[in-house]
């Protein structure tokens, strides 16, 4: 049933405090805050569906948002639960348990919470305008959308087995992944990420507000590149890893790209 857009956006505002609730007591009783990660993308897919079908657009534009919003949302939180699920904490999670001490609980909560503000602006912009658009969204326009969408999808894939591989060989630790996409980028797989964002655009163009879409890999790209991804990674690489300044002096930070000699 159709809804107003702000009625959508609230609805996706008690969707993402129960889930990222759902994430803070799973971390409670597992002692592994990394399982927020997947329960963020599952959310984000969630979101899109949220939209498609409270949203006023031809039903063949809203089917592709939803398809498109949902496949990425479980490719990558599988691949997050997988990844995270039995395994040591992740080091940025370690690290606030560490230094939170007895308050850690109630930190960890609010914290969680504070990320469902780049959620929702993710969300938002990137849906809404195609969720409410007037028309369908013309066949080149889709074509677009769903090219951009799997060469990220399957890039960030590739990046994630490539990686997954190379951790899963014993020979390799304490060693600076350059297999694959890694010899070109140091992060292939946000940048594939952030690309994925770009997908929405071509949906929305021709709509009233599409120019809205610009906004998520404009905050995808600040996340992964100047909050919580490369800034935080990196400085721990460096530290555990030798061969880690090499790898960042010969190596693009995130657009794929040949290495310096």
């Amino acid at each position: 049933m159709p809804l107003p857009p702000l009625t959508a956006f609230a609805a996706s505002v008690a969707i993402v405090i129960a889930a990222k609730t759902f994430a803070w007591l799973l971390q409670l009783k597992t002692k592994n805050g990394g399982l927020v990660d997947a329960v963020w993308a599952l959310t984000l897919g969630g979101l899109a569906v949220l939209y498609a079908l409270a949203g006023t657009a031809p039903v063949e534009t809203r089917i592709v948002l939803a398809v498109m919003g949902a496949a990425w949302g479980v490719r990558l939180g599988w691949y997050l639960w997988v990844r995270n699920w039995g395994k040591p904490e992740d080091f940025r999670y370690a690290q606030f348990r560490k230094d939170w001490g007895a308050a850690v609980n109630v930190k960890m909560f609010w914290f969680f919470q504070f990320q469902n503000i780049f959620t929702l602006l993710l969300s938002a912009s990137a849906f809404i305008a195609v969720a409410y658009r007037p028309d369908a969204a013309p066949l080149w326009a889709v074509a677009l959308a769903i090219a951009i969408w799997l060469v990220s999808v399957i890039g960030e894939g590739i990046a994630d087995a490539q990686m997954e591989r190379f951790r899963s060989n014993p020979s390799n630790k304490g060693k600076v992944c350059r297999d694959g996409l890694w010899r070109y980028s140091r992060h292939p797989n946000y940048f594939f990420e952030t690309v994925h964002w770009l997908a929405y655009v071509p949906l929305a163009f021709g709509s009233p507000y599409w120019w809205a879409t610009l906004g998520a890999p404009l905050v995808m790209a600040f996340l992964l590149t100047k909050l919580s991804g490369m800034p935080l990674l990196e400085k721990e690489m460096a530290a555990r890893k030798p061969g880690y300044a090499d790898y960042i002096a010969k190596t693009s930070a995130l657009i794929p790209w040949p290495p310096k000699a």
